[in-house]
């Protein structure tokens, strides 16, 4: 027997012990439904976290005639919090939460802490709880901690952990598409994670999704609820140059923009260059 017969029966004897084990098979076994539930995949969305989730309403305006409690025990309505040109971050967020809420508040604190802008002066912090059983109580210890852990004196009048009635909590989370349901086995909330930054009519203008907070993106967020009305020049230029991209909710850069500025920016110099070389050249002629 030659080399390359050898090769083929090895070849074929291969091929044979992988039918027999079904490897090749066409009628591989399949699960069949036997009137009992099929195996779930590892693609489906586990029961728990069916219908959790955020469903951005980007352009849609929060009533804020709505009534909610403050820490100190005050109802009094969300425009107590609206000022003229100073946007809103809304999170929503449960107190007695034991890890994602807190997670978010921590990530989104820590990003606050690396910025020159703050609470009570460029803009305001609401963190809603949607548990509507929660008490004002936990609302000012909560708010307490993260004061603490925020660490910048004057901005306590900036920051807003509020508590609301069932029907209230209902018509807010589902203004702003955050999509929330009891876990009974494990004894809490299933839900998502966003800082929600608001006009200062209420109008809902980013949504910025996660635990972990890039310092440029909530700056640039919030200077576009607020038309570039927050912060200096610097921040509007950067505000011009940069564009929110949903795909990955986050700013990038905006080419295009970017050359018209840096092609003004050649078109001044030059022009301010003519201007001093025809005043040297009169002063030179006189």
């Amino acid at each position: 027997m030659n080399k390359t017969a050898a090769i083929l029966l090895l070849i074929g004897f291969s091929f044979s012990a992988l039918a027999e084990q079904g490897g090749f098979s066409s009628s591989a076994k399949r699960e069949t439904y036997t009137g009992k539930a099929l195996t779930k995949s590892s693609t489906d969305v586990p029961d728990e976290l069916q219908n959790v989730g955020i469903e951005e309403k980007v352009g849609q305006t929060l009533d804020l005639n709505l009534m909610v409690t403050t820490e100190k025990g005050e109802k009094v309505p969300l425009s107590s919090f609206f000022h003229p040109k100073k946007p809103v971050v809304l999170s929503p967020v449960y107190f007695n939460c034991p890890g994602l809420c807190n997670f978010h508040l921590n990530g989104f604190t820590e990003t606050l802490q690396t910025i020159d802008w703050s609470p009570s002066k460029q803009f305001d912090v609401i963190a809603f709880s949607f548990d509507s059983k929660e008490t004002p109580e936990i609302a000012a210890k909560k708010k307490e901690n993260y004061l603490k852990l925020y660490g910048r004196e004057g901005t306590d009048d900036g920051w807003h952990f509020v508590t609301a009635d069932e029907e209230t909590v209902k018509k807010v989370t589902e203004a702003v598409g955050f999509q929330y349901k009891w876990n009974e086995n494990a004894g809490e909330w299933s839900h998502a994670s966003a800082a929600i930054i608001l006009s200062p009519e209420g109008k809902i203008s980013r949504y910025l999704h996660g635990i972990q907070f890039d310092a440029r993106d909530v700056k640039l967020a919030l200077n576009e609820a607020a038309d570039g009305k927050v912060g200096n020049i610097v921040d509007s230029v950067m505000l011009y140059c940069f564009t929110y991209d949903s795909h990955q909710s986050k700013y990038g850069l905006q080419v295009f923009n970017l050359m018209k500025l840096a092609g003004a920016v050649t078109v001044a110099v030059m022009a301010l260059w003519l201007v001093i070389s025809m005043i040297q050249a009169k002063r030179e002629n006189t």
